[in-house]
């Protein structure tokens, strides 16, 4: 995992969203992770949350590691002055190699993509194939309903609820900054 003490993966839009509180959320994230002297590994996109992070990573002078698909360095704008920028050819290697470099898995507010990525690592880790933080940025209750949907499917029988343990919900960047702490 490089020279880095500890790396986190973060999960976000490629959109910024309609609430402006998603946006500061993100520059906010950033700049918290290189406080702690961590390092962002993410989708390497220079729009959206994705986007917003890592300039918010870079302005304060700290790490970047980015995954991009080869199909999405135009659409999501691959940012290639990180200090690390991988291009793969498929999806599936790109949130491997994502989460393979990294410590802590942080979901803040996205669409389809983030909630693939968040289940991915939540079965791999259902499944014991990792023990990493797995963390839910629930800015403005973002993460609200799939926090009951959780809950609905270990009360309908599909999953025990250790489940739920294994997701950490974090209300607010300082929270954020707490778990992360007690679990790097």
């Amino acid at each position: 995992m490089s020279e880095f003490p500890k790396s986190v993966c973060v999960y976000c839009g490629s959109r910024d969203g309609n609430d402006p509180a998603y946006a500061k959320a993100a520059t906010a994230t950033g700049q918290m992770l290189v406080s702690n002297g961590w390092r962002l590994v993410y989708g390497a996109g220079d729009v959206g949350l994705m986007g917003r992070v890592a300039n918010a990573v870079q302005q304060a002078g700290g790490k970047t590691f980015g995954v991009i698909p080869v199909h999405l360095l135009d659409w999501e704008v691959g940012k290639r002055d990180l200090d690390q920028f991988v291009v793969t050819e498929t999806m599936h290697e790109r949130k491997k190699v994502m989460f393979m470099n990294a410590n802590a898995v942080v979901v803040m507010p996205g669409g389809a993509g983030s909630m693939d990525e968040f289940f991915e690592a939540l079965t791999w880790r259902q499944l014991g194939l990792h023990e990493k933080p797995v963390i839910l940025l629930n800015v403005d209750g973002f993460w609200d309903p799939l926090c009951d949907l959780l809950q609905h499917i270990v009360d309908s029988g599909f999953a025990d609820k250790n489940i739920l343990g294994f997701v950490q919900v974090a209300e607010d960047v300082e929270d954020l900054q707490d778990i992360l702490r007690a679990a790097l």
